[in-house]
């Protein structure tokens, strides 16, 4: 029988809700406190916040390239246009997939119900870095319904887990990146436990974004905005709930790419000279537009960059839904 080598956590934070941008309420998963676990650059939790009518808030058209995103809707809705022409909505249980690549211009706005209506938003949106070579390939994004986010049952009954990337028990997830990924919801019931074989290259990380639970074989307390950042060691993870209180994880792991990482608001690039051709491009148009500027036919989009200092740190941080001051801001995607 193979040696089975237990994963822990080497570091836990507990996040607290801040508000940003524009007056998002946000927990800093990845790109605060911890600011980074190669391949990811930033995974915030929005919300939960629960707006009167006219109140919700929303990211007017910005710029990226150079990373991919995943965009998971936990309660609400929020409608997305690109400079490619797509557009869609999603809506509560929904999972959005999208590769800025080369670099696009793209919108995030709360759904006409949510405005009119008010209501509340929950959700998750991870940034996955591009390799150096693949930075300029094709922006591309998918859609996916709840309905099509395969759902993995524990055999004991205590577990279920949807699996939006990488696979869990055999069942493959619902969207493939380009940098390989695991992405898990796992919801355990009280008093429940829950293993997963992570491979040994993978650098990762847990977050426990309701609930009470314990992360690791030496049994963490977690509770609700705590992360663990995961051990170089070992491949099997344990999760396990409080006796008397459900647990919601989400379970981040992928193949670190070890590569310099140069960023500046919306653009995630290697060198400071690739960061300079990415905001060149931006200002003259070559991303494209969501909304034509006013008297334009091509010409400067609104953000200005022109008197940043484009080799300086995010010494705030990456931005929420809704920051629009400026180009270096509104860094979700």
């Amino acid at each position: 029988m193979p040696h089975i080598v237990h994963r822990t956590v080497s570091r836990t934070a507990s996040l607290r809700v801040q508000k940003e941008g524009g007056g998002f309420l946000v927990r800093k998963v990845i790109g605060g406190v911890i600011d980074s676990c190669d391949p990811f650059l930033l995974l915030d939790h929005i919300g939960p916040v629960t707006y009167k009518p006219g109140e919700a808030l929303g990211a007017p058209d910005h710029p990226h390239r150079g990373f991919e995103t995943v965009t998971y809707v936990i309660q609400g809705g929020v409608k997305h246009e690109d400079s490619a022409g797509n557009k869609g909505e999603l809506r509560s249980g929904w999972v959005q997939w999208m590769r800025a690549g080369s670099g696009l211009v793209h919108s995030e706005m709360p759904t006409e119900d949510l405005i009119r209506d008010g209501g509340t938003w929950e959700g998750f949106q991870l940034w996955i870095n591009l390799p150096s070579k693949d930075k300029m390939i094709p922006p591309s994004y998918k859609d996916i319904p709840p309905e099509s986010i395969p759902v993995v049952e524990d055999p004991q009954g205590g577990a279920t887990v949807k699996v939006i990337a990488g696979e869990c028990k055999g069942t493959k997830g619902a969207i493939t990146t380009h940098s390989p990924i695991l992405f898990l919801d796992i919801h355990l019931k009280p008093g429940s436990s829950f293993t997963h074989e992570i491979p040994p290259s993978y650098n990762g990380f847990a977050y426990v974004w309701r609930g009470t639970g314990h992360l690791g074989h030496d049994f963490q307390l977690a509770k609700t905005g705590t992360v663990g950042v995961l051990t170089q060691e070992g491949s099997v993870f344990l999760m396990k709930a409080e006796e008397n209180e459900e647990c919601n994880v989400l379970l981040v792991a992928g193949q670190p790419l070890d590569e310099p990482v140069v960023r500046y608001g919306p653009f995630v690039m290697t060198t400071d000279e690739e960061i300079q051709q990415a905001i060149e491009d931006y200002r003259n148009g070559k991303l494209g537009f969501v909304h034509q500027p006013d008297g334009a036919s091509g010409g400067t989009p609104s953000a200005d960059f022109s008197n940043q200092d484009v080799c300086a740190p995010l010494s705030a941080g990456p931005h929420s839904f809704g920051d629009t001051s400026n180009g270096t801001s509104g860094e979700h995607a």
